[in-house]
């Protein structure tokens, strides 16, 4: 865990940036996440991947999104005001992650509103990027959350 806290509504300002922490892919939980939701040889089989269009294995964009969720999880949103997200905007996959490679997660605010119709909660939408041990970005999206205002 990085950077756990309590987070308020109020807490969420345009520009604060808070870093997520890392998270390592390994190629026996690279196949078996494939093996249950993405079940693509290029992501299940070393020696067909090999032959193929990215030279070896790499892992899921889902299973690479699935895992910089659990470190927004642990370090970014607060079980206590978190409400849930009503979408994601421009996901995008700009590299492979390959067995052995150790991804940073950054979020960034990007706004954040009062929400018009419910006055405990705002509106926070944020920039996630995940980067490898190379500084190459792999991930990018904007999410947005619904968020408790802090309790009186």
């Amino acid at each position: 865990m990085v950077d756990h806290q309590v987070r308020y509504f109020e807490d969420y300002a345009e520009g604060v940036a808070v870093d997520c922490g890392e998270v390592m892919f390994d190629e026996a939980s690279m196949i078996a996440f494939a093996k249950e939701y993405d079940p693509q040889p290029f992501h299940t089989d070393p020696v067909t991947a090999a032959e193929g269009p990215y030279g070896g294995l790499i892992a899921s964009g889902w299973h690479t999104a699935a895992s910089l969720m659990r470190l927004l999880v642990e370090n970014y949103l607060s079980a206590e005001s978190s409400l849930g997200s009503p979408g994601i905007e421009n996901l995008h996959w700009y590299a492979p992650v390959r067995p052995g490679d150790t991804l940073s997660v950054r979020v960034t605010v990007l706004s954040a509103r009062s929400s018009r119709s419910k006055p405990d909660r705002g509106i926070v939408t944020s920039l996630i990027e995940a980067v490898n041990q190379n500084d190459t970005k792999v991930l990018d999206l904007t999410a947005t959350n619904f968020v408790l205002t802090r309790p009186s």
